[in-house]
C-alpha cells in the first residue's frame, strides 16, 4: 500500500462518527421482484445466448457499526441460442440461483452520508437446459450446469436526499475461487457421460444504484443493476482418447428490482 492510500484509510476511520446520527435501522429486511436481460457469449465459437429473466430477491441486513448481510435471489426465463457452427435454438429454459453472505463496517462521513466497505462469500448456479431440442442445423441440445464460488469485494454507500429519499450506489469486484461446469453430453450423444470441467480463472463485476423512499413503517426500493462475468478457458477433461473443455466466456445481466423494505 502506498502512503496516500494509508492516509485515506486513516481519514475514514478518524472521521467516522456515531452511527445513530444517520438513523440506520439495526435490522433491515427487503423482499422484491426483478426483471432482467441476460446475454452469454463464447467469442471463440461465435456462440451467443440471450433472453429475459423474471425473478425474486430478498435480503436481511444487520447494522451496528459492523454490517452483516444475507441475500439471495432466483430467476427463471428462456433464452435463444445462436452459433455459426450449430445453428439456432429458441426458448431454452434457464434458471439462476444465487446466495451471498457479506461482512462490512459502516463509516459515517457526515450526517447525510455513510459508506460500507465489505467482503464475503457467494455462490452462483445457472442451469441452461436445451435437452430434447434440435437446432436449425440438426444439432441436438443438452443440459448445462454452471457453478461459481467467489468472494465479493465492494463498497456501498447511503446518501440522504431529503423528504424521505435515500440513494445507495454500490460497486463490486468478484474474485472467482472456483468454477465447475457440468455438461450432460448424453442428452445429445447416446453413451456419452456427464463431463465436469474445472474453471480456476475469472472474475465478476457488478454495480447498482438503489433509490429508497421511506414511509411510515415501510419503504420502497427501485434498483437498476448490472452484473458481468468473465471466465477463462477451463481445464481439460478426457474421455475416449479425446478431451473436452469449457471455452472462455462472458455473461452480462442488467435489469431492475422493485422491493419493499421492512
Amino acid at each position: 500500500m502506498n502512503r496516500t492510500f494509508m492516509l485515506l484509510i486513516c481519514f475514514i476511520f478518524l472521521s467516522a462518527g456515531p452511527l445513530m446520527a444517520f438513523d440506520v435501522k439495526r435490522h433491515n429486511a427487503e423482499m422484491g421482484i426483478g426483471l432482467s436481460h441476460i446475454t452469454y457469449e463464447e467469442p471463440d465459437f461465435n456462440l451467443k445466448e440471450e433472453g429475459i429473466m423474471y425473478g425474486i430477491a430478498g435480503s436481511y441486513t444487520y447494522h451496528n457499526k459492523f454490517m452483516f448481510k444475507l441475500e439471495g435471489n432466483g430467476s427463471l426465463g428462456t433464452v435463444d441460442y445462436s452459433s455459426s457452427s450449430s445453428g439456432e435454438i429458441e426458448n431454452i429454459r434457464n434458471y439462476l440461483l444465487e446466495a451471498r453472505v457479506l461482512f462490512g463496517y459502516d463509516f459515517l462521513l457526515s450526517t447525510s452520508s455513510l459508506i460500507t466497505p465489505y467482503t464475503g462469500f457467494g455462490y452462483r448456479y445457472l442451469n441452461d437446459d436445451a435437452s430434447g431440442k434440435i437446432s436449425s442445423f440438426g444439432a441436438k441440445g443438452y443440459e448445462r450446469e454452471s457453478n461459481y464460488f467467489y468472494s465479493p469485494i465492494g463498497l456501498m454507500a447511503w446518501i440522504k436526499l431529503g423528504q424521505g429519499w435515500v440513494v445507495g450506489p454500490m460497486a463490486e469486484y468478484d474474485y472467482l475461487w472456483k468454477g465447475k461446469q457440468r455438461s450432460h453430453l448424453g442428452d445429445a450423444i447416446t453413451g456419452f457421460p456427464t463431463i465436469e470441467n474445472e474453471q480456476r480463472t475469472g472474475y465478476g463485476l457488478r454495480g447498482s444504484v438503489k433509490f429508497q423512499k421511506m414511509f411510515t413503517g415501510i419503504g420502497l426500493n427501485i434498483e437498476p443493476f448490472i452484473k458481468y462475468w468473465n471466465i477463462k478457458r477451463s481445464e481439460n477433461e478426457y474421455f475416449n482418447s479425446g478431451y473436452f473443455y469449457e471455452p472462455r466466456n462472458n455473461s452480462t445481466e442488467y435489469g431492475l428490482i422493485l422491493s419493499a423494505v421492512f
